[in-house]
């Protein structure tokens, strides 16, 4: 269920959370953080907040446990925001979308470069291959023929 107010509170929450990491959290394992997207509930009593967390598997383990610890914190700077009579408990999930989009970006660009390569050299072939201009062939010019002149009648 997709509720205008559910919607709100999920921008509301990310908007808090994502302001409190990067001005209010003080761990030196929460860094690199960005909040993509908020899941709410239904019932508003659960919020999964979507991360995405720029270094190696093991720095990013490192920030999901720094977040998860923070939870706390953030619950209350969510409460403050939002006036609801439940705060919704917030979990942190590593969201992996960006980290796929750049591997697509990257396996795109070899195949297009590698394509791109073999059509300058498909190219060259076909202009060596066929040297006359098309308009020049027979073929060309008889059906060109055949659309100026009038049919013959007999």
């Amino acid at each position: 269920m997709s509720s205008r107010r559910i919607l709100k509170a999920a921008e509301a929450i990310r908007e808090v959370v994502s302001m409190a990491i990067l001005v209010d959290l003080k761990d030196p394992r929460v860094s690199g953080v960005t909040v993509t997207f908020v899941e709410v509930a239904a019932d508003m009593r659960q919020a999964k907040v979507h991360v995405s967390i720029m270094g190696d598997e093991k720095k990013q383990r490192l920030s999901l446990v720094g977040l998860q610890n923070s939870a706390g914190y953030l619950q209350q700077k969510i409460a403050n925001r939002l006036d609801t009579r439940y705060t919704p408990r917030v979990t942190f999930v590593l969201d992996k979308g960006i980290k796929n989009a750049m591997a697509v970006t990257r396996i795109l660009n070899e195949v297009l470069h590698k394509n791109s390569n073999d059509d300058e050299v498909l190219d060259d072939e076909v202009l060596d291959d066929n040297p006359t201009n098309e308009a020049d062939t027979p073929l060309a010019t008889e059906s060109s023929d055949s659309v100026n002149d009038p049919p013959a009648s007999g």
